[in-house]
This record gives C-alpha cells, sequence and structure tokens, in this order.
C-alpha cells in the first residue's frame, strides 16, 4: 500500500492535540482564485465545498457531473502549495477503490462523504461497510471526513438528531473515519455531540452572525467548514460591484 504523502500527513497533524478554543479553520475555495486568496492568507489547509463548485460550473448543488467535479477539485489543489480536502458529495456511484484513485489523482488529501442520497439518509451499517472500503483502498492517503445528516434529513427534533448522529458516528469510526460531521447540528447540542462521539468533529460555521470559530470550539467543534457560503458572499459582493456600475 502506498505511504501518506506529506501533504496527506500534514491534514491529519493539524486535527490533533487541538485546544478546545483553536479548532481547524478551513476556508471553501470553489475556483483556483479563491484557494489561492485563502491560501496567501495564511490558513494551513483547504476544503472544497461541492454546493460552491456546483454555482461555479452552473450546476445545481448535488447534480455536477463527476468528472467536472473532480477536473474542478485537481485546479484548486495544483494552484496552491497546502493540504486540500474535497468534498465529492456521496461518492457519485463510484466504487471505493476508484473512487479513491480519482481523488488521490486530484491531489487531493482530504475527502468528504455524505450518509444521505436523494434526501434520504442511507442505513447506517451499510454506509459504515462502504467507509470501511473507502478507507481500506486509501490507507493513511486520505483523510476521511464522514458527513452526517440525522439533522438535516432526519426530522426536526434536535435531541432524537443528535442522538441518531451519535449512533451513526461510533459506526463510522469504527470503520475507518477520520472525523465525522453532523451537518446542521444547532449549537446547543454540540456539547451533547462531544461527550458522545470519539475524534475530531466538524462543524458547520458561519460567515457573519453567529458564534466565532472560537466559541465553536469550547462547544465541542476540532474544525470549522463553511459549506458554499464564502462562494456565495463572493458572488453577492460581486452583484453589488455590478449594480454600482449600471447606475
Amino acid at each position: 500500500m502506498t505511504e501518506a504523502t506529506p501533504k496527506a500527513a500534514a491534514l491529519r497533524a493539524l486535527h490533533r492535540r487541538r485546544s478546545p478554543g483553536d479548532p481547524l479553520v478551513l476556508p471553501g475555495p470553489w475556483d483556483a482564485a479563491s484557494a489561492r486568496v485563502f491560501a496567501e492568507a495564511g490558513f494551513p489547509a483547504l476544503a472544497t465545498p461541492s454546493a460552491g463548485i456546483a454555482a461555479c460550473l452552473g450546476y445545481e448543488d448535488g447534480r455536477t457531473p463527476a468528472d467536472e467535479m473532480f477536473a474542478a477539485v485537481a485546479r484548486i489543489v495544483r494552484s496552491v502549495d497546502v493540504p486540500v480536502s474535497a468534498d465529492i458529495e456521496g461518492g457519485y456511484g463510484i466504487a471505493p477503490k476508484e473512487l479513491v484513485e480519482r481523488l488521490l489523482e486530484t491531489g487531493a488529501v482530504g475527502c468528504n462523504l455524505e450518509d444521505s442520497e436523494d434526501g434520504t439518509l442511507k442505513d447506517p451499517q451499510a454506509h459504515a461497510d462502504w467507509l470501511a472500503e473507502v478507507r481500506h483502498a486509501a490507507a493513511d492517503r486520505v483523510f476521511v471526513n464522514a458527513r452526517i445528516d440525522t439533522f438535516i434529513r432526519g426530522g426536526s427534533d434536535p435531541k432524537k438528531a443528535a442522538e441518531q448522529a451519535i449512533e451513526r458516528a461510533a459506526l463510522y469510526v469504527a470503520a475507518g473515519a477520520d472525523c465525522v460531521y453532523p451537518i446542521g447540528a444547532p449549537v446547543d447540542v454540540l456539547p451533547l455531540l462531544r461527550s458522545g462521539i470519539q475524534g475530531p468533529i466538524n462543524v458547520h460555521g458561519t460567515v457573519t452572525g453567529g458564534p466565532s470559530p472560537a466559541e465553536l470550539g469550547e462547544l465541542g467543534a476540532t474544525r470549522i467548514t463553511f459549506g458554499p457560503q464564502l462562494q456565495r458572499a463572493a458572488a453577492q459582493a460581486l452583484g453589488d460591484i455590478a449594480a454600482g456600475l449600471t447606475r
């Protein structure tokens, strides 16, 4: 099995031994230009958002063809020197070994993988078995972030969603996931998630308003990502500039 690259080892190391108020903050580039902006700002790693890339390529979220997503990730990776993790949604129906090979061909050393499809949660044990195959194929070359969709797909009861998230997290961590991402988790359940989940937890941060990354870290977040928020904020800023040009 091929050994981990220096970038893969660096990304893994960034998640270790973090103090509660110092989570890893990973902005999400949607193209090469935005990736260079974030890298030049001093961020030690980046995490692409599938929805942001979809918007950049002219697709609805979740509708980007696999070939175009991998090509977009490759352009981002080669534009910066820092490690890049890629949101590759639910894996596009590609077998684990091929999925890992295609990811590594882009130069990315991490991935985000979802546990719902077409708005429905996947069977947790079946998904854990699939994650185990991904881990076996990747060995230490890929940092696997397992997204847990119970808060956005499992109903309106946050406590029940948290209990389901903890159960799924245990399966995914046992399968080899390096980090879990209970997307959409309300801030007030983060301490419950932290107490029930082993290993790093990814939390969705906010660009304006809401708790700061340090505050989210105190509540249990190991790392903070932003989904497509940065791309949308940039699009809004460009819209404001465009409106000014018409006056």
